[in-house]
């Protein structure tokens, strides 16, 4: 397989609902490893991920999930699992019944379908409520048992919209560790989230949407690259605050210098973090007593808010 047919891209794809934009002209390669899609409601996350999946076809532009297309449903199928965010269950079925019935529908027999059942229950610890009908499932074992169907068939892809929504602390770990072994094995997951502390923590790389559009895409250092034009914050611990913001003043490049902490420590703003960095050794080496310096914005939040406003991390 080549380096571009084990990614899942997109090809300046759009997709209308009537005069409504879902998404419009996304150019994507996404390797494998986790990849969060972030962004507001409506931004288009639950569009890209139907698009990938086949649910819904682009308007124009062309998408390949491993090198398959999304209109070539049994292919397709046998290589991407999807969870969406909606609960739609049939009605009387078990946990076992669920995820049994959707393995039989890549024409598994009955012996093949109850081995993986199993395995994918007892790897997403439902084992005990698999007997039990969905219906009487809190919000979190209806999660656990929309993942079970998604990695039943040991898919390439996954595709989760969500996913982390409703999982105690304790599962939501193990989910997190889950997704991070789906990963190490060479695999493609996919999740989207608005929990972006957790994004930070998960991610191997991130794609930020805003109103239909890919605004930014990449590990979250090399996004905070692609917007240079704005302030790059960092935080700075010293004996001398006071001493040390006003010296940061005299820099044409330091934009802001404030004391937060109790005034233990020194916030600034620069345009220039090399120049900043240079600067703040020379201090350094005059008298300034330094204790700590750190990015204060290294993070999807932060280059949430940059891109888009704080109104999109909320």
């Amino acid at each position: 397989m080549s380096e571009n047919g084990a990614r899942v891209t997109f090809e300046n794809v759009s997709r209308f609902y009537g005069e409504v934009l879902g998404v419009n002209r996304v150019t994507l390669s996404i390797p494998p490893g986790i990849t969060s899609l972030v962004g507001p409601n409506g931004s288009g996350k639950t569009t890209l991920m139907n698009l990938m999946s086949g649910l819904v076809r682009p308007t124009r532009g062309q998408i390949r999930v491993l090198d398959i297309p999304p209109n070539d449903p049994e292919r397709l199928c046998r290589v991407l699992g999807y969870s969406t965010q909606f609960d739609s269950f049939p009605r009387g079925l078990t946990g076992h019944q669920l995820v049994s019935s959707f393995l039989r529908l890549f024409g598994f027999d009955e012996a093949t379908c109850n081995r993986l059942t199993g395995a994918a229950i007892e790897r997403l610890r439902m084992t005990e409520a698999a007997g039990r009908k969905v219906a009487a499932y809190s919000k979190g074992m209806r999660q656990r048992i929309k993942l079970a169907m998604a990695i039943a068939h040991d898919p390439q892809v996954l595709v989760l919209d969500e996913p982390l929504n409703g999982l105690d602390p304790l599962v939501r770990a193990e989910t997190i560790t889950l997704f991070r072994e789906l990963a190490a094995q060479g695999r493609h997951v996919i999740v989207s989230s608005h929990v972006l502390h957790e994004v930070d923590q998960i991610s191997d790389q991130v794609i930020l949407l805003s109103n239909g559009y890919v605004v930014a895409e990449g590990q979250i250092k090399g996004v905070r690259g692609e917007i240079q034009e704005h302030p790059m914050q960092v935080l700075i611990r010293s004996s001398r605050c006071s001493a040390l913001a006003s010296k940061l003043f005299e820099f044409d490049h330091v934009v802001e210098a404030r004391l937060v902490e109790s005034g233990s420590a020194v916030l600034i703003k620069t345009r220039d973090a090399d120049r900043f960095y240079r600067a703040l050794n020379h201090l350094a080496l005059n008298g300034i007593d330094i204790e700590g310096v750190a990015p204060a914005d290294d993070n999807v939040n932060s280059v949430y808010e940059y891109l888009i406003g704080e109104e999109g991390s909320r």
